[in-house]
């Protein structure tokens, strides 16, 4: 076995990566430790060099896995993710680049790169994201038209909320999602008892059927990652059984040639 062989055995290994998975949860800790004055007043120290010790492991993992990997290791999109996140912590946070100092809890995003779990769920939430658009451009759309009829219908009774377009497209943004709406609506019935349709009517489409539809959409990705899952397992598992039984057949036609001898002698 080489050398690359070995490390990549290694970084591979389930215990390998229940160590990383210890190390960003534990450096997640610290950062979160850091945003406390007393505390860095105490172990500020000890803090720094916690966190300069984590980050040091990360940067020998992925070197460790270019090693083993070589090319290959930019094939996988979630290592050239783990690249970038570490690369942002390694640039020096002194000067023009403090402010990329609070970057450094993007590392903590790595445990999306480490859990198999965690990574389902991404791949099926970008697997949905063309669907989402679509139905992101459709709210768009509902808001827009809605938007027009609350200024021509309101603003002149609610200027505050429904004055000119764009502030009846905030106001709109902020009933879709539910609050203070019963105010909003209200405030308007007071000169149009009737306008509770609209904002009922409006609640309706923009929440409970647009929004479930973003819902509906996400289920589906990670439904059909999963059965892509399943379909490569049970590729696997058919190839494994092909190399089986290509085995047992050598080994009955190793036996019958065995018994053929017998008897012929």
């Amino acid at each position: 076995m080489t050398g690359r062989e070995t490390v990549a055995r290694v970084v591979e290994d389930r215990r390998f990566q229940n160590f990383i998975i210890a190390v960003i949860v534990f450096n997640a800790v610290t950062l979160g430790l850091e945003t406390s004055t007393r505390m860095v007043a105490e172990h500020g120290t000890l803090l720094h060099t916690v966190d300069y010790v984590a980050l040091g492991i990360f940067v020998l993992e992925l070197g460790a896995k270019l090693y083993a990997y070589r090319g290959k290791f930019f094939r996988d999109p979630w290592n050239i993710f783990d690249l970038i996140v570490v690369g942002i912590a390694v640039i020096p946070t002194t000067g023009p680049f403090a402010v990329l100092r609070a970057l450094r809890v993007l590392r903590v995003l790595r445990l999306i790169s480490v859990v198999p779990s965690m990574r389902k769920v991404v791949t099926g939430l970008l697997a949905a994201i063309p669907g989402m658009a679509s139905i992101a451009a459709l709210l768009a759309l509902i808001i827009f038209v809605a938007g027009v009829m609350a200024t021509k219908l309101f603003g002149a009774i609610s200027p505050e909320n429904f004055g000119d377009l764009g502030t009846s497209l905030f106001t709109l943004f902020q009933v879709m999602t539910g609050e203070a709406w019963p105010d909003i609506a209200k405030e308007v019935m007071k000169e149009a008892p009737m306008a509770w349709v609209f904002f009922v009517v409006y609640i309706l489409v923009s929440s409970f059927a647009v929004l479930n539809l973003f819902i509906a959409v996400v289920v589906s990705g990670m439904e059909d990652e999963l059965r892509q899952d399943i379909r490569e397992e049970e590729a696997k598992q058919a190839e494994t059984q092909a190399v089986a039984n290509k085995e047992i057949l050598d080994e009955l036609r190793a036996l019958r040639e065995e018994v053929s001898a017998l008897r012929r002698q």
